[in-house]
């Protein structure tokens, strides 16, 4: 893998950790929003916008939801606004499979908190990048990721691929993940990492850990994998264009 430069220990505490660098050419492919599509591009570490409580009872979310499916290989996905679960090798509607027992899994509580997490983080984001709240729309994939140590058995399994967010999602502008368990402690690999010409920058997972960067090549990027224990995270993914939108899930 070359050097390795740690942006962000597990141990450290950061209130906000920036690095621009040069936009690439994935947005010029795009139509362009002004006060929006990345001009001043780069990637940052906070641990100031969620509290590590706050991740905590995020990821009871996640797990609750989870125990309901779960992937036969080492990555399961839970969408709460699609509905969308890993259940075996397949995925089903989590919201239709399951009708009205949802109820008993997920409450008004649970969503009203993701909202407001998922509000704080947009707030972060266009502060660093100097646009307007309103101007990002959630868009989609936005998902909770649990990974372990089982081998793949599709390609959905497989996590580890450098890849580009903007490539892979053209909606994607902006991307953020919050960590909801600890590197080293609750998992092992794991670790996040911008794979730079020069050499690897890699984040460590801490519960309550904000990570968030511009989507295009300027940011390829790789997750390693899972040697031990269980890494859960949710990413949260924001458009410039308004027609990729998408709300808030809701509790039907």
């Amino acid at each position: 893998d070359g050097v390795t430069e740690v942006l962000a220990h597990r141990s450290d505490n950061l209130q906000d950790k920036f690095i621009e660098i040069p936009c690439s050419e994935d947005y010029d492919s795009h139509k362009r929003f002004a006060g929006c599509t990345p001009r001043k591009c780069g990637r940052g570490v906070t641990d100031a916008v969620i509290t590590r409580e706050e991740a905590v009872r995020i990821r009871r979310i996640a797990e609750r939801g989870l125990s309901l499916g779960g992937s036969d290989g080492g990555a399961s996905i839970l969408d709460l606004h699609s509905g969308a679960l890993s259940l075996g090798k397949h995925f089903v509607n989590l919201y239709r499979y399951f009708g009205d027992k949802i109820q008993d899994i997920f409450t008004e509580e649970d969503f009203a908190l993701y909202r407001d997490v998922r509000q704080r983080i947009q707030q972060r984001i266009a502060q660093v990048f100097g646009i307007s709240p309103s101007a990002m729309y959630l868009t989609k994939p936005t998902f909770f990721s649990r990974m372990n140590s089982t081998g793949a058995k599709t390609t959905h399994d497989e996590y580890w691929h450098p890849h580009v967010d903007k490539v892979t999602y053209g909606s994607f502008d902006y991307t953020s993940l919050l960590y909801l368990s600890d590197y080293s402690e609750d998992f092992g690999g794991g670790r996040f990492v911008f794979m730079d010409a020069d050499s690897n920058k890699t984040v460590e997972p801490r519960a309550g850990r904000v990570s968030f960067f511009t989507s295009g090549s300027e940011n390829l990027h790789r997750v390693e994998k899972v040697q031990w224990g269980t890494r859960f995270a949710i990413t949260i993914s924001f458009s410039c264009d308004p027609e990729h939108g998408i709300g808030d899930p809701r509790l039907a």
